[in-house]
């Protein structure tokens, strides 16, 4: 791997980032499902060695279907919808409807986080206020609420802010929709941070972890360029008793990614750390793809991944080639 000065990667493993803007975008969303699905059979497990194939088995926590996803990309879909209805992700109307869709979800019997499970039950409304709201008081009740599932679903922000000078806007829509249900700083600096690497890898074509570091509290910098410090120099075992925090879990996949030879080493990195895997392979695969492309998915996933709501890859795909199109410098490099 070579790091540039600014923290962006130009290679990794000796091998240039050679994708177009489209697919790496379209990577963002389909890499994250499929390493949702892969994890899905290995949650809560120990760490598994190097050697140990990993396929996409099913099972795990909640008896998941060989392939199927997880909460972690069933949380995306009403975000990712969204973008790709043109609704603006600042407007309060737009994140009422995807609350509700989140709410309804959640009442058919989806299997949910503890923190996100505690603020749907506090809901009096499906509104920006009302979840606002049952998230600070489930956070003043717990005295926390860091845990990594703002994180898992943030990735489809990512796509809305991807247009020029877009960079302020994502930060605040990416806090703003953490917040929905965690209010804890470092769950909101971390969905800044992801969305901020992802947009920048996607634009640039190289690895871009350190790009959404002038979008923290300027007290909250030197720690978060400590943090990623540690992962790069780490492997994602080493974080696997910590990453249902939202730190341990941005560090699991940071090291899965500067670690991956191409995408699929990189998912099955994070899946082998062990523990919450399905949401570090959510994670590491969003940011993953924005690297390698959706074109770097091999078939023996795509054809296999699907879930909530009765859907297979395809369909994921088709919904966010609509909201690419509603970016203009994806156009234009299709054009060229």
């Amino acid at each position: 791997m070579v790091i540039e000065p600014d923290g962006s990667v130009a290679c990794v493993e000796g091998r240039p980032v050679e994708t177009t803007v489209h697919d790496r975008a379209l990577g963002v969303i389909l890499a994250s499902a499929c390493g949702d699905a892969l994890g899905a059979g290995y949650e809560f497990g120990p760490p598994l060695p190097a050697d140990e194939p990993i396929t996409m088995r099913g099972g795990g926590n909640a008896e998941w279907a060989p392939g199927e996803w997880t909460d972690d990309t069933s949380m995306m879909i009403p975000i990712l919808e969204s973008i790709a209805s043109g609704h603006p992700l600042d407007d309060p109307s737009t994140l009422g409807r995807i609350v509700a869709e989140w709410a309804d979800w959640a009442q058919d019997g989806a299997t949910i986080g503890r923190q996100t499970a505690a603020v749907f039950g506090r809901l009096t409304a499906n509104t920006e206020d009302a979840a606002r709201a049952a998230a600070a008081a489930v956070h003043a009740e717990r005295g926390r609420s860091g845990g990594n599932g703002s994180l898992m679903r943030t990735a489809p922000i990512a796509l809305a802010f991807l247009g020029d000078g877009q960079k302020r806007p994502l930060a605040d829509a990416a806090r703003r929709i953490s917040e929905l249900t965690h209010v804890d700083e470092d769950a909101g600096d971390a969905c800044t941070l992801w969305s901020a690497a992802i947009r920048s890898t996607v634009r640039r074509g190289s690895l871009e972890l350190r790009a959404g570091i002038p979008l923290l509290a300027k007290d909250r910098r030197t720690i978060w360029l400590d943090r990623i410090e540690e992962a790069e120099q780490s492997q994602p075992e080493d974080f696997t008793d910590r990453n249902r925090w939202v730190v341990g879990a941005i560090q699991g996949a940071i090291a899965a990614v500067v670690r991956g030879s191409d995408l699929v080493d990189v998912i099955e990195r994070a899946v082998r750390g062990g523990n919450d895997t399905d949401t570090v392979a959510t994670i590491a695969g969003a940011l993953g793809g924005a690297v390698h492309g959706a074109s770097a998915l091999p078939e023996r996933w795509t054809l296999l991944v699907h879930g909530w709501p009765g859907k297979r890859l395809e369909w994921l795909q088709t919904l966010t080639e609509r909201a690419l199109e509603r970016v203009p410098e994806i156009r234009r490099n299709e054009r060229a």
